[in-house]
């Protein structure tokens, strides 16, 4: 898989990707991550990538014009199978999408900032919009970071034993059971019995029926219940 952000201020991505899961992704070549820097993109001395909004108002408009040509210019190199601009305003993301994603090859996103884009921008160039939940930031850089790694560690090889990712919370739209490490007793709180039982069909219904509790009590609207 191949992510390209386009971004006001690259310096805010550097880091995520350079620890952890993410970074030995991209040492073991399953993901690239290029950054691009939308002043780039422009000519003139002062580096303007926004201006005032037609018919008044507050907040500045990042410009079509440089966001044309950066998406341009990835184009001319390679297809794209999605073009993301992350913006409050977007489909709420999830894990299902987060799945979708992760199957992807190219994908371009885009980092809103200021009062966001030049509207001919979403009606020409992006493919779906994002957002992660309901407030405002910044801009969008914090955001694609949580896009990038939330479908990156779907990718196959990533993490070291894959069918973690399956058991994750969300996945069958139930949220994860809870789980327990040694030792086995501290200061008088015992794991459940049925985990050291070595029962594993059992530990496995267990872990179903506290999934499905745990969903019921905290998030019934995953179960379709209000």
């Amino acid at each position: 898989m191949r992510i390209d952000i386009i971004t006001v201020v690259p310096e805010i991505l550097t880091s995520p990707f350079e620890v952890s899961i993410l970074k030995r992704a991209i040492e073991k070549g399953l993901v690239e991550i290029h950054l691009h820097n939308l002043r780039d993109y422009v000519t003139d001395n002062y580096k303007q990538i926004d201006d005032y909004q037609f018919g008044g108002g507050a907040g500045m408009v990042m410009m079509i014009e440089p966001i044309d040509k950066c998406i341009t210019n990835l184009k001319s190199q390679r297809d794209y199978d999605e073009v993301i601009y992350m913006t409050p305003d977007g489909d709420k993301f999830d894990q299902r999408t987060a799945n979708t994603l992760s199957l992807k090859g190219n994908i371009i996103i885009l980092c809103g900032h200021y009062k966001g884009v030049d509207q001919r921008v979403r009606d020409h160039f992006v493919t779906k919009e994002i957002s992660i939940g309901d407030y405002v930031l910044s801009g969008g850089e914090l955001a694609a970071a949580v896009v990038c790694d939330s479908i990156i560690r779907l990718i196959p090889g990533v993490l070291g034993n894959e069918t973690s990712a399956l058991t994750d919370s969300f996945q069958d739209d139930l949220l994860a059971p809870p789980v327990y490490t040694r030792p086995a007793e501290y200061k008088g709180w015992k794991v459940p019995e049925i985990l050291t039982s070595g029962n594993f069909p059992k530990i496995e219904s267990w872990r179903e029926d506290q999934s499905y509790e745990r969903t019921k009590k905290l998030r019934p609207d995953l179960l379709g219940e209000e």
